[in-house]
């Protein structure tokens, strides 16, 4: 346990050593590096496995995604987690860890983590929202010129073995016009480089963004349909998202308009997306995502059916928008950092789910406390008569978010070795750390 490691590291490296020392004050108290447990599943990249590594941590890291008693078992002993976008931290499994500090998902969503159950364990959840925009926007580009082409159908004509060289339903995209749905880290990136192309770009987001060369803004999503010649989706998963491109907004289109959607799979009604092609209302589409995905490599599971497979000019690609070994290492290096930061100096900035703190240095004689809390009247004042009833409060900060509270306390190196004792004993304490 916590109390084990941190007795025997008193005992072995601070008692001993400093038998001088007033014997009412505590040892240094970071938990032994070595002992911290990080399971890393779905391929994590090896700069991230590298950065684990170089902090002295123990490392497990695994290829596949887990899941139901396999994954339980995995991460019970884990204190710190990280996956991609195919392992499902639920919160059934999150309330089977026995001493989770903090989780990873080295992707841009979420959505695979509950991230309430997460936040009431006092567990900061970190992810990457933007080292993968530019492998994503290129993709999409490459897409909007392939489908303007037909490149899809003229790919399958010879591998029929079908000759079929002509220029009917083929333009280019210069002139062309662009919207944009959700103008964020992708879509903004998106657009520059669509501009560079000679297409014209307008864009619709649920909150004011500032646009960037000369996009402009749509006033409504439906104005956006009706303007483009190609829609392409860069939206999250949420209640608003789900469902938002159905049978109606499809008629709302430009006849033989062009729909790509590499954010979510549970964004476009895909039954009605293929009645739209096999139709020709719509002239082709590119899809990366979908409602269910398979949970691994391999031969795709009868009960995650493709909709759009034989569909015409569609590209169907396997959730790949943010893979490419740029993505992943710099995707790798940002969470592992901001877990590490976590872990070493209780920052939590960059948490999805979380107070977001991001601390002075640490600075050498003095301890810090981590105490995070239930977000009710009085803890501030509990936590605070605590720390000054036993030394020198030096540096603190506090913040809020939903029903947990986090705050940072330094305090000089003279207090009482019951102090993490009585923090843990407020009725309002979810977790306590002292560095």
């Amino acid at each position: 346990t916590w109390g084990h490691f941190l007795s025997v590291y008193f005992f072995s490296h601070y008692w001993m050593a400093e038998p001088l020392r007033k014997r009412h004050c505590v040892s240094p108290t970071s938990f032994p590096k070595s002992a911290i447990r990080v399971m890393l599943l779905e391929n994590i990249h090896q700069d991230a496995v590298a950065l684990f590594k170089q902090e002295g941590f123990s490392i497990e890291s695994i290829a596949a995604s887990l899941s139901g008693p396999e994954l339980v078992a995995k991460l019970a002993d884990a204190h710190i987690v990280g996956v991609r976008s195919k392992t499902k931290l639920t919160a059934e499994v999150l309330s089977a860890t026995r001493r989770l500090k903090s989780i990873g998902c080295f992707c841009i969503g979420t959505d695979q983590t509950d991230l309430n159950k997460a936040r009431e364990m006092g567990v900061p959840v970190f992810n990457s929202p933007f080292s993968n925009s530019r492998s994503v926007a290129e993709l999409a580009i490459s897409h909007i010129i392939a489908l303007n082409r037909r490149i899809p159908d003229h790919i399958q004509d010879l591998h029929n073995g079908r000759w079929n060289k002509i220029s009917a339903g083929c333009h280019e995209v210069r002139g062309k016009t662009l919207g944009v749905v959700g103008y964020g880290h992708i879509g903004t990136q998106l657009g520059v480089l669509a501009e560079g192309l000679g297409m014209k770009v307008i864009y619709f987001d649920i909150v004011n963004k500032l646009a960037l060369g000369n996009a402009q803004a749509a006033g409504s999503l439906p104005e956006l349909l009706g303007a483009s010649d190609v829609v392409t989706l860069h939206v999250p998963d949420t209640t608003l998202t789900t469902g938002m491109i159905g049978a109606k907004q499809l008629e709302m289109m430009r006849q033989g308009a062009l729909l790509l959607n590499l954010s979510r799979g549970k964004v476009v009604d895909l039954s009605a997306l293929a009645a739209a092609l096999k139709s020709r209302r719509i002239a082709g589409c590119a899809v990366d995502v979908y409602p269910k995905e398979p949970a691994k490599n391999g031969p795709i599971p009868e009960d995650v059916p493709m909709v759009l497979a034989g569909c015409p000019n569609t590209i169907l690609t396997p959730h790949i928008g943010g893979s490419t070994e740029e993505a992943q290492a710099a995707i790798g290096v940002e969470v592992a950092t901001k877990m590490i930061n976590f872990l070493n100096a209780g920052s939590t900035e960059g948490a999805v789910n979380f107070p977001d703190i991001t601390p002075i240095k640490l600075i050498p004689g003095r301890h810090r406390v981590l105490h995070t809390h239930k977000n009710v009247p009085g803890v501030l004042r509990k936590v605070t008569d605590l720390l000054a009833g036993v030394g020198n409060i030096h540096y603190q900060q506090l913040g809020t978010l939903l029903d947990v509270g986090y705050l940072l306390v330094d305090v000089s190196d003279e207090f009482g070795e019951d102090l993490k004792a009585n923090l843990k004993a407020l009725p309002e304490t979810i977790a306590v750390r002292i560095l």
